[in-house]
């Protein structure tokens, strides 16, 4: 399959409402063609979306058209957008489905998330292949558009069947809490049905789906008393208003003839708060001394005194529809409930429909949401703008880093190279949260604006623009700014001195009209270091995976016992100091501890370790650098200067460098009792197998070490595993990577933790790559993961428990047990976040 890994995905799609329904939108994604449904519904292709791939499906007993196809994505940390236009102020239905069908040939059932913009709508869990799973919300629009979102697979790839959109006229669904809360469909039972066949357009104007009672599902309307029985009724039903249940709908019905209905039935997203209605009409004829009277039970909760439900006097009159309902209450997972006839009543009681949703709490997102708003606005074209969805959740638009707050803000802004032409947008300066702006490589014209709206600001890179103008003495102002990139555009005037007096890095070169009053009083500091800190994962990767290379960038630590007068001195755009003060051996020198490099104790594709005792008796390891294994002089300095910073106790001691005759040299501490790789599979393991928790805890410990290097790159060398283990990870086949001498010794979970995190190390681009911290609190998780198996005893299992689908019974159970959910007369009250 060809696709763009590890990158974000838009799916842009503006709404093609029919002549024939206005307000309706029906998406067949993955499809390629406009159609016209069995039920008269026209749905649209999703041509207009251009990641993501297409993909065909036949499922037996499936021949709808729109079920014949589907869109896929890639695994990874990104999400993947629908963008629908809607109208402020109105309600919706947004219908999505899937049906996975096995069309990747891989029987790994996916499981990801589906989010509304930044609400997380639900976790898509397929359990069948030949299954149509459904997700329905009913929102109150509150801006021209709404993104639906998948994102955050956990097994298989996330893939979308269909996607809908219902636009409702009237208020059947106001609620009092609607501008804070979704209502996410848990039920909605046609009772007394004739057939499995679900009742919906055109019998129900705008579509939605009302399910038989007599399909079977597991744990759904069982229970049923004995002594009930369908009934139904050819006569017209007045239904009042036009989004009450439509009328063939209300036609049918269940009537307990000994007196009693009772149903058990499971209710997706529970427990939690929710609104529930019963729709009740008379379609029986009653004598004149027959009466039907009853009350609602759910067993397990006090006695409630509540007026009997009388359909003929509630509806004022027969075939006339009466709807009780609960705007707010509390219901469990598996809901059982009875009506009871009364007992002045001569007849059972009847129920012809139920509906029933959860409340779910909307997540506004993003504080800068409206900012980014209007700076994409300004980008109509370009793809970067079209990703939809709030720009920080459920996770980052892929231009964009934000903190971690319940209402999170942007804090690095990452537009380089986007083609950016014209000002710097003003938008920009006023995300108060900003600590990174990455514009370099457009074609920005103008003067640079003032940013002191972004306070936190420690990165500026607005280097190989057009940019005119003098450089602001707001600058100064930035209290915490460390980096300042202005190379390589059209400044002009003096470098204010406050600026020069900055501890920064300041980088102004290729301005041919711009200087500052006393040259040389201050060195331009570039930041073009090696690159190291995605190594940390790779390894974890590799230890755990059986995935091996060897990293160029060896571990840190300064000697000051000795220091031989140096033989040259590196030149360094990082910093100077920090390589003056590093021990600069001889050529002559290593040769001589080396024996002329007589012993050879390691090698790979980044060159060769030889052993080494200097004149102390000190053994060292000095490694030698293929020619291919740096660009040039500059880019070993920079090695240099970052490897004498970095010190650690779980890292190898780096203690100086030799730089002759074309030769690049490292010299380390030598480390006894072999290599990392000797213990990981050679003869020091005498065949023993390190558990999955031990190999955690190894790249823990490496973490540890390597969390205060930076993330700008990872060694070439690993490029071929991480292709391979790519390709494995993106197909769900994490089996196919897992060292098999683990014999299932594991949670899936965590393997599969640590191998989406190893995919996000391995970007191409230090500025898109998970900072070491985050690296290493990935692999502390997968570690909580295994230790928590290990005390629950749940054995050697690697498969994804039942419970993490779904709720079991006896959980269930205890969930009906612990209060009463459902009276005629709980308050009403607001509802509050699970």
């Amino acid at each position: 399959m060809e696709m763009l890994p590890l990158l974000f995905f838009l799916l842009f799609l503006h709404r093609e409402a029919t002549a024939q329904m206005p307000g309706f939108v029906s998406i067949d994604c993955g499809g390629t063609d406009k159609f016209r449904d069995d039920l008269g519904l026209d749905w649209i292709p999703d041509n207009q979306v251009i990641y993501g791939v297409k993909a065909n499906l036949s499922v037996t007993n499936e021949n709808r058209k729109q079920y014949t196809t589907l869109r896929y994505f890639p695994v990874d940390s990104r999400k993947y957008c629908y963008m629908l236009n809607v109208k402020p102020r109105t309600r919706y239905l947004v219908r999505a489905s899937f049906l996975y069908g096995n069309f990747d040939n891989s029987n790994v059932y996916p499981k990801f998330d589906i989010s509304l913009g930044a609400t997380h709508w639900s976790t898509i869990v397929i359990s069948d292949a030949d299954t149509v799973e459904v997700r329905e919300l009913i929102v109150l629009a509150s801006s021209p558009t709404i993104s639906a979102c998948l994102s955050n697979a956990t097994t298989g790839v996330p893939f979308i069947s269909t996607l809908e959109l219902r636009q409702f006229n009237g208020s059947v669904y106001y609620t009092d809490f609607e501008t804070r809360f979704y209502l996410s469909l848990a039920a909605r039972i046609n009772f007394g049905s004739e057939s499995e066949d679900p009742v919906r357009y055109p019998d129900d104007p705008f579509d939605r789906i009302w399910e038989s009672d007599s399909l079977k599902k597991a744990n759904y309307l069982v229970d049923v008393a004995t002594g009930t029985e369908k009934v139904s009724t050819k006569m017209p039903i007045d239904v009042n208003r036009d989004e009450r249940p439509p009328e063939k709908v209300m036609q049918t019905a269940v009537v307990g003839r000994n007196g009693t209905l009772t149903y058990r039935l499971n209710l997706d997203g529970f427990p939690g708060f929710g609104w529930a209605f019963s729709y009740f009409a008379e379609i029986e004829d009653l004598g004149p001394n027959e009466t039907r009277k009853f009350k609602l039970q759910v067993p397990g909760t006090p006695e409630y005194i509540k007026a009997s439900v009388n359909i003929q006097e509630n509806a004022q009159g027969r075939n006339r529809l009466y709807e009780p309902g609960f705007p707010n209450i509390t219901l469990p997972f598996v809901l059982s409930f009875a009506f009871i006839k009364t007992p002045d009543s001569s007849m059972g009681p009847l129920l012809n429909a139920m509906e029933i949703n959860k409340y779910l709490q909307i997540n506004y997102g993003s504080q800068d949401a409206t900012l980014i708003s209007s700076l994409t606005s300004l980008y109509p074209e370009a793809d970067w703008t079209q990703e939809g969805g709030d720009p920080c959740l459920p996770v980052p638009s892929s231009w964009v880093q934000c903190n971690s707050d319940p209402q999170p803000m942007i804090v690095s802004i990452i537009l380089s190279g986007k083609n950016l032409t014209g000002n710097i947008p003003s938008e920009l300066t006023k995300l108060s949260g900003l600590v990174e702006l990455w514009l370099d490589g457009n074609s920005l014209t103008g003067p640079i604006p003032d940013f002191t709206g972004c306070p936190n600001l420690k990165k500026i890179h607005l280097e190989n623009n057009r940019l005119t103008g003098a450089v602001p003495s707001s600058f100064v102002d930035l209290q915490n700014l460390n980096e300042l990139y202005l190379q390589n555009n059209s400044l002009s005037g003096a470098v204010p001195q406050g600026l020069l007096k900055k501890n920064l890095i300041l980088n102004y070169s290729g301005n041919m009209d711009l200087h500052h009053a006393k040259s040389g009083t201050k060195h331009i500091k570039v930041l073009t270091g090696s690159v190291v800190g995605a190594s940390v994962l790779i390894m974890a990767a590799i230890v755990s995976l059986l995935i091996m290379c060897r990293r160029k960038n060896k571990n840190l630590k300064k000697d000051d016992a000795t220091k031989p007068p140096p033989s040259q001195k590196l030149i360094s755009f990082f910093s100077n100091a920090a390589v003056e003060s590093t021990h600069c051996f001889t050529l002559l020198e290593i040769e001589e501890w080396t024996t002329k490099f007589e012993k050879q104790i390691g090698s790979g594709g980044y060159g060769v370790v030889y052993y080494g005792k200097i004149k102390d008796g000190k053994e060292i390891a000095v490694k030698v650098l293929t020619s291919n294994s740096y660009q040039g002089k500059r880019e070993f300095s920079n090695e240099v200067s970052m490897l004498s910073r970095i010190h650690h106790r779980n890292l190898v001691a780096f203690l100086g460098y030799c730089q002759e005759e074309g030769k690049n040299i490292l010299v380390y501490e030598f480390m006894h009792n072999g290599t990392l790789k000797e213990h990981l599979y050679g003869p020091l393991i005498q065949e023993r197998t390190i558990r999955w928790i031990k190999r955690l805890e190894i790249a823990e410990d490496a973490a540890k070490g390597r969390e205060a290097i930076s993330n700008e790159s990872f060694g070439a060398n690993c490029r071929n595993i991480v292709q391979w283990a790519k390709a494995h990870i993106e197909s769900g086949d994490i089996q196919g990577i897992i060292d098999p001498a683990l014999h299932n010794g594991f949670d899936i979970q965590s393997v599969w933790k640590v191998a989406e995190k190893a995919m996000m190390c391995v970007q191409p681009y230090g500025r898109l790559r998970p900072s070491m911290s985050e690296v290493l609190k990935e692999i502390q998780e997968a570690i909580s993961i295994e230790r928590g198996r290990e005390l629950a005893g749940e054995g050697n299992s690697a498969t994804i428990s039942s419970s993490e689908q779904s709720l079991n019974h006896t959980g269930s159970q205890d969930f009906c047990a612990c209060e009463p959910f459902l009276t005629l007369d709980d308050p009403i009250a607001v509802p509050t976040a699970r």
